[in-house]
């Protein structure tokens, strides 16, 4: 039995999600459905972590166990041949038996665009959420700040979230501006459900000067959803990379 890692890049528009549902098109099925029509097997495709639905991915990590001796140069071709093309297979590789996507992941990256131009896009509208009042780029540098380190981001969870405990911890939180574009990146260990939605759009309000970047500290130590700003929508977020 091989294990058989894949990094997959896709566009979520016009699925509903990662995890597998019956009656709802989801990037695991359709995947599924690929491996199924190369090798004739059922397999369990496993991921770092699940999308919701509109999001997007350019480095999601996802394993599955196969007899298939299908070389493994080729393997990424062959499941490419029968997807759509909203979904790429970036790379396939041999792993340890023992390597399990989720179990023994140790960092994912998340970045979320936001277009600041008065003027949005037609072509990137599902590809980055329209933000036209400027924002106060300094103002959002300093916020984010506040989210690094170990802390309990109760007030950056959407109502549904399934986790036990909601103490994470962000390595790394920056806002990079280029032109028309920015870029909101957190690393961590983890991250709730809605969460880097919810922390881009509480440092939107920051940017509108809504909400003072000191401020950060003490809706975080609170922890009430309310003090939070909106929920981005689910199309400016990637899944930008997972690390092992």
């Amino acid at each position: 039995m091989r294990n058989i890692k894949l990094t997959i890049e896709y566009d979520g528009k016009d699925f509903n999600g990662w995890q597998k549902q019956p009656t709802k098109l989801n990037i695991q099925g359709t995947i599924e459905q690929a491996i199924k029509l190369i090798t004739g097997e059922d397999v369990e495709l496993i991921a770092s972590g699940r999308t919701d639905a509109g999001v997007h991915a350019i480095g999601q990590v996802a394993n599955f166990k196969t007899n298939s001796q299908i070389p493994i140069d080729k393997f990424a071709i062959a499941i490419n041949s029968k997807l759509k093309k909203s979904i790429v297979i970036k790379s396939a590789e041999e792993v340890d038996e023992k390597f399990h996507s989720r179990l023994n992941c140790k960092k994912k990256t998340y970045r979320y665009i936001i277009n600041n131009s008065p003027e949005g896009t037609a072509i990137y509208r599902n590809l980055e959420t329209h933000i036209p009042q400027k924002l106060d780029i300094a103002k959002m540098e300093k916020a984010i700040k506040y989210f690094e380190g170990e802390h309990d981001f109760s007030a950056f969870k959407a109502s549904g979230t399934s986790s036990k405990s909601s103490v994470r911890t962000i390595y790394k939180a920056q806002v990079i501006k280029q032109a028309d574009k920015i870029y909101i990146e957190l690393t961590g260990n983890g991250f709730l459900y809605n969460m880097v939605r919810i922390i881009a759009g509480t440092l939107v309000e920051v940017g509108l000067r809504k909400i003072e970047p000191e401020k950060i500290k003490e809706i975080i130590e609170i922890g009430k959803r309310e003090n939070a700003g909106k929920t981005l929508p689910p199309n400016g977020l990637y899944l930008l990379k997972v690390e092992y």
